[in-house]
């Protein structure tokens, strides 16, 4: 059977040649005569994958040696809680920019432990943009500013690193991490859930600047502590083993596309093909301002929404799968991750230029 173009936005494509290789090794890794799933987190075979997985995510974003690389578990969602909980450090109040769902929901846990000051936010027009630097109203007392890089559902991404001085700034990577290359030593700390372009659902990768943790007050309970997570090496407990050596096989294999510079270039590509096509079109239409608009995550809508099961029986006919948007938007949504080629971006465009051509 052949394998389905997939458009999903997470759990979401992975490389056909990490696959490949873990389909291979799924028995057997490297003549130990166990699966990776089978192996205890202590030992020697499974350490080397762990100690492998960090060593290359630290070459591809260059990251500085007093930064700390976790591998944890809970997805993003956990360190909506987790940021403020370690973070606040005895302040009263943090900064976040408000740009769609996914800052929403970290706004609403934050506010669990602090003041949220909302310094900025794109609701004025349903979400469309990213707010410019020069209407942040940062507070110089807040213990950080907050800001989701990509919004996955609303197809928004900032192309600009945030300035917010000597005020530590923490960002949601978690639809665009690994997708170009990052200038770690901005921030203060950064996290994504794995399940875009990292792996499996169910790794978190946080990377975290040491003068930020061991500074909690109160402590934390051990598991939701920075310092615990750190000092054990992502190991306090029985770690995501089998994501972690997947995302450790998506690593090397980012490596021979030549790091994150060149698989930039190859977002860049496929994304200015397909908004290339959505702005030459009268049927199709993305409502994202053009300046912000994600590599990552492309939302469409058709001329007429009473189309959109057609079109998107159609797509599945051609072997595209998961086009639908999130159901709190509506409409169409492609997810170009790293893993999916220019040949299928390509494919969707013959198809809704074909689309197009018999219904608008």
């Amino acid at each position: 059977m052949a394998r389905a173009i997939n458009f999903s936005a997470g759990p979401a494509a992975l490389p056909e040649e990490v696959l490949t290789i873990a389909a291979a090794e799924m028995l057997d890794w490297h003549g130990s005569g166990q699966s990776v799933m089978e192996m205890s987190h202590r030992g020697r075979e499974f350490i080397s994958i762990a100690e492998a997985a960090e060593r290359d995510l630290r070459e591809l974003l260059a990251i500085p040696a007093n930064y700390k690389v976790l591998f944890l578990q809970g997805g993003a969602t956990l360190q909506f809680e987790m940021v403020p909980i370690n973070l606040l450090a005895g302040k009263a109040s943090a900064d976040y920019v408000h740009t769609g769902e996914w800052a929403k929901k970290a706004i609403k846990e934050a506010r669990a432990f602090c003041q949220v000051n909302v310094v900025a936010s794109s609701e004025d027009r349903q979400f469309t943009y990213a707010p410019a630097q020069a209407d942040w109203k940062l507070n110089k007392d807040a213990a950080y500013v907050h800001y989701t890089a990509n919004e996955t559902i609303g197809g928004v991404e900032f192309h600009w690193v945030p300035d917010t001085g000597d005020v530590p700034l923490v960002a949601d990577m978690s639809s665009n991490l690994m997708s170009k290359p990052v200038d770690v030593a901005k921030y203060g700390l950064i996290y994504a859930g794995a399940q875009k372009n990292i792996g499996p659902a169910g790794l978190t990768i946080v990377i975290v600047r040491d003068d930020l943790i061991g500074k909690a007050v109160p402590t934390p309970p051990a598991m939701l502590d920075y310092k615990i997570q750190a000092d054990n090496e992502s190991m306090f407990n029985t770690p995501p083993t089998y994501a972690i050596y997947i995302a450790g096989l998506v690593f090397q294999w980012l490596k021979k596309q030549g790091g994150l510079a060149a698989i930039e270039q190859q977002n860049i590509a496929k994304a200015s093909l397909l908004y290339d096509f959505l702005d030459a079109s009268r049927f199709f239409k993305n409502p994202v301002a053009k300046a912000d608009r994600s590599r990552m995550n492309v939302p469409f809508t058709l001329a007429d929404a009473a189309l959109d099961e057609e079109f998107l029986k159609g797509a599945k006919a051609r072997g595209m799968v998961q086009l639908k948007g999130h159901r709190s938007v509506g409409g169409m949504r492609a997810s170009i991750y790293n893993a999916v080629s220019l040949s299928a971006v390509k494919t969707l465009v013959d198809y809704m230029a074909e689309f197009e051509n018999s219904h608008g």
